[in-house]
């Protein structure tokens, strides 16, 4: 990805530096391209299916959670301090499974993300590296790197998740 954002870096650099003419200057969003490939679509979907039970846990916790702070709330002056103890330690001890859930989803998620994007990248600058030879682009830059333009530039991130759906 160093690779990557050196290329994006030095072409909002030159974007702004050099007069563009022509089709010299195209856009990219290369996390779009890179996100609606096949290979990334498996990976979302096997990381969802690994994922589920522990997200189904999650979901039925929160619901749980949510009707026991309900109860609390409309029937916790009526309890007795017993049923409150014992209701409030319910509580936290399900919140505190909850919590747990969500940083390993959390964590899980942002793994599978990192391998995905260290196995990615070589397709990627190969993918792109294509497409700037195909179309002779001197100005590469992304969506977040263009302040203003006079005219619509070539939006070249179609072409690159083509190209990585062929290296998978």
């Amino acid at each position: 990805m160093r690779k990557l954002s050196a290329v994006l870096c030095f072409g909002l650099l030159a974007a702004v530096t050099l007069p563009a003419q022509g089709d010299e200057v195209a856009l990219l969003d290369w996390r779009a391209a890179l996100m609606e490939t096949d290979a990334a679509q498996s990976s979302m979907n096997q990381l969802r299916n690994r994922l589920f039970d522990q997200q189904q846990e999650a979901e039925s916790l929160g619901q749980e959670l949510q009707q026991m702070q309900q109860r609390l709330q409309q029937q916790g002056e009526s309890m007795t301090e017993t049923e409150r103890r014992t209701s409030m330690q319910e509580f936290q001890r399900k919140g505190q499974r909850f919590e747990q859930l969500r940083q390993e989803i959390g964590q899980a998620r942002q793994q599978s993300e990192q391998q995905f994007l260290q196995q990615a990248e070589p397709k990627l600058d190969q993918a792109v590296q294509q497409v700037i030879e195909r179309h002779g682009v001197e100005v590469l830059v992304e969506p977040n790197g263009v302040l203003h333009s006079e005219r619509e530039m070539q939006n070249l991130t179609g072409e690159v998740t083509e190209i990585l759906n062929t290296l998978y």
